[in-house]
């Protein structure tokens, strides 16, 4: 990452989003939300969603068994692209093994998926788990989006500041 000395400017004088961003309070409480809804799920499908599974019929155990999968995959992701954003940025990695691990992480299959028999019989502990982690799929996504478009050459006659603005206010949905 272009950040001349840790100043969290970039190469061309533009302020690095990364750098800001990953020693920020929002990117502590971003991390913070889902490290904390990882182990949240963690404790629900050991603890209480066991419990709640073996009271479904065969439809609704298989949907169980099929959304908690997803759950888990789709949390994974996410813990490990929080991860690897706090390691760029306290420089544990270099450029060539961050884009490696970047490669490794996907967060365009991990969304909601398609409707499945017995759905219906999910008990709420897991429908909450599961829309709060698409919640936070959203978030990261659009962070996703602003770190790789800072990354690319500016366009000639786009405004950096009002782009990065913009963003923002997407991420966080003002707009």
């Amino acid at each position: 990452m272009g950040n001349a000395a840790g100043t969290g400017f970039g190469s061309r004088g533009t302020v690095d989003f990364l750098t800001k961003f990953t020693g920020s309070d929002q990117f502590e409480k971003v991390f913070k939300e889902g490290m904390g809804l990882v182990e949240e799920t963690a404790n629900y499908l050991d603890g209480q969603g066991r419990a709640d599974s073996k009271i479904l019929d065969r439809s609704g155990a298989i949907a169980y068994a099929t959304e908690s999968m997803r759950l888990t995959t789709r949390l994974m992701q996410l813990a490990s692209w929080l991860l690897l954003q706090r390691a760029i940025a306290a420089g544990e990695l270099g450029s060539d093994e961050a884009r490696k691990e970047k490669n490794r992480i996907s967060l365009s299959d991990i969304g909601r998926g398609s409707d499945i028999p017995g759905a219906e019989q999910l008990p709420e502990g897991l429908t909450e788990l599961v829309d709060r982690s698409l919640r936070l799929l959203d978030r990261i996504r659009t962070l996703d989006l602003m770190i790789s478009r800072q990354k690319q050459p500016e366009a000639v006659n786009e405004n950096p500041v009002a782009s990065q603005l913009d963003q923002l206010a997407r991420a966080f949905g003002t707009r």
